[in-house]
């Protein structure tokens, strides 16, 4: 090994202890921060949430950060097993006794490979996640036949999307020269984009039901909100998540004349009719704000950013040497470039945590002033409860981790909009 490739062994050793130890240290003072509030329902949910759902509400929360410790742990290790454990060198050899070395084939099975140990490693969480946490807090809803019904479903899906897209990407970054970089980041974006116009209509309907919202007066009343905030969607609809989870949700999805409202029918059970359409407004200011453009912007330039990076990497024995792999390939540069990217990124969460807590609020002030600031805390104090999220979370955890502003803080905004 180079001394160059031994100074990188070292960059990563650091940076996945440091992440590791950082994770962990947010996540126990997360877990010790609610179970010190535990016993005291917050002042502004008093009148609205009990003490014993308040308490639900943490021992949930505790749960999840007790099997995200293992997970952490896990993770860690698997990535050292597959890095300077040789796993990954392995894979390369032993699929170089099949396919060409450093052919499409060759990559393709590598990838494919990963994945699946990828998920039979991930495999216990997800199932203990399904069937013990989230059936010990009476949200599981889901049968081991529909679970296995829909992990042949997404296999079936990923592998008809994926494999054709992972060849794509690495025919570009084989035959596109220095700049590879960006014809990959073209086909990236358009993927993406195509996604999501085709997510509503083709792929969504692959494993829920979407049905047109048959309540007459809830949507004369929606679609008064449409026409006030100057939206045109293809139609209402509600969806069966009660087949799966108890967990209630709405969103829109898709653009142009693909864009689909969708309720949850759990939200549906939950809410009043002027909460539904507050929360609705809360969904259409993200729409009115632009910030799904927004976002796709952000992930656009971050994404150039890297690709960038790995072609800068992509040509250096030291990348692979200080990673553990001795084989050189544009796949085997892809993968460790993937699993090793979230090691450096993971400081500048709080950045993207920050952006995303902003159109929240933002979005929030739209539906205040499209309907009853108040209809809209009613709602959210209602959805916190039913789905037992905590309402004190650690400051410094939420700033690293959370897409939403602190329940707290997100009502007295609303309360002090509906006071002006």
């Amino acid at each position: 090994m180079t001394g160059s490739a031994s100074t990188f062994t070292a960059i990563f050793l650091t940076a996945l202890l440091t992440t590791t130890l950082l994770r962990l240290w947010l996540a126990n003072r997360h877990m010790r921060h609610i179970a010190a509030h535990r016993d005291a329902v917050p002042a502004a949910f008093s009148e609205n949430i009990t003490a014993v759902e308040h308490q639900r509400a943490a021992d949930y929360s505790i749960a999840k950060l007790r099997v995200s410790f293992v997970d952490l742990f896990v993770g860690a290790a698997f990535l050292l097993v597959l890095t300077l454990g040789g796993v990954l060198q392995a894979l390369y050899e032993v699929w170089a006794d099949v396919f060409n070395p450093g052919g499409y084939a060759h990559g393709i099975a590598i990838i494919a490979s990963l994945s699946v140990l990828s998920f039979v490693v991930d495999l216990p969480f997800s199932l203990y996640r399904t069937f013990v946490l989230e059936e010990r807090f009476g949200f599981n809803k889901m049968t081991v036949r529909l679970w296995l019904i829909d992990l042949v479903k997404s296999t079936l899906l990923g592998a008809a999307i994926g494999l054709p897209l992972l060849f794509a990407v690495l025919w570009l970054m084989a035959q596109m020269g220095a700049y590879w970089w960006l014809w990959v980041w073209a086909l990236w974006m358009s993927f993406n984009l195509l996604a999501m116009l085709i997510y509503p209509t083709w792929i969504a309907p692959l494993f829920n039901k979407f049905t047109l919202l048959s309540d007459d007066t809830l949507r004369a009343r929606i679609e008064a909100l449409l026409k006030r905030c100057g939206f045109r969607a293809s139609g209402l609809f509600v969806m069966d998540g009660s087949k799966r989870s108890g967990h209630g949700n709405a969103y829109f999805t898709g653009f142009g004349a693909a864009k689909r409202i969708v309720f949850f029918d759990t939200l549906l059970e939950k809410l009043a009719p002027q909460e539904i359409e507050a929360v609705l407004a809360h969904e259409l200011g993200h729409y009115k704000h632009k910030h799904v453009w927004k976002r796709i912007f952000v992930i656009a330039l971050a994404s150039l950013g890297f690709l960038w990076l790995l072609g800068m990497l992509i040509a250096e024995p030291w990348f692979y040497q200080g990673l553990g792999v001795s084989g050189q390939s544009t796949a085997v540069a892809l993968i460790l470039f993937v699993m090793v990217v979230p090691l450096f990124t993971f400081p500048f969460a709080p950045l993207m945590s920050a952006f995303s807590r902003r159109h929240e609020y933002e979005a929030d002030a739209y539906a205040a002033q499209q309907t009853q600031a108040n209809d809209l805390v009613t709602a959210l104090v209602k959805l916190y409860r039913d789905n037992a999220a905590t309402l004190t979370p650690d400051p410094l955890y939420s700033t690293f981790y959370d897409s939403h502003p602190p329940a707290a803080a997100r009502i007295a905004q609303l309360r002090g909009l509906a006071n002006a």
